[in-house]
């Protein structure tokens, strides 16, 4: 029994392995193109706040004590998970929306010229107020890629 491979054999696996290898790299690293597609979508029934992280899960929103969810997520400019021991002690200006429970849920980070073109809109005031917050975030959204 000959245990050797020939060299046929050993060209044809050879060549497996290395498109094998091609398309498990090409599969694994996100292209440039797909990277640039993601895109921050305005969030719907949220609130502009300024929010202070003390001790996790405490905050204050607006200067009110608040707690954050199980399972919240803070999202910075780039749409990137924040965690809220690394804004522990800072002020940030944010929207948010709150759970069933009435708990801070999700929030997303504003820069401070966004938080200046919301400044005064309140989503919670009436129908107009709505339409206004929703315009002014698909605005604001829409101009970061």
């Amino acid at each position: 029994m000959n245990r050797c491979l020939s060299w046929r054999a050993r060209v044809a696996l050879a060549t497996f392995v290395a498109l094998a290898a091609t398309t498990l790299t090409a599969s694994l690293w996100p292209t440039s193109v797909a990277a640039q597609g993601i895109r921050r979508e305005a969030p719907k029934d949220v609130v502009v706040g300024e929010m202070t992280v003390g001790a996790p899960p405490e905050i204050s929103i607006n200067g009110r004590a608040d707690r954050l969810s199980p399972g919240y997520r803070i999202r910075d400019l780039n749409n990137m998970l924040v965690l809220s021991a690394s804004l522990a002690g800072k002020t940030v200006p944010v929207v948010y929306r709150r759970d069933a429970a009435g708990l801070v849920h999700e929030a997303w980070i504003l820069s401070a010229d966004e938080y200046r073109r919301l400044g005064g809109v309140d989503g919670t005031s009436s129908p107009e107020g709505y339409k206004r917050l929703a315009e002014l975030l698909d605005m604001i959204f829409g101009a970061r890629q």
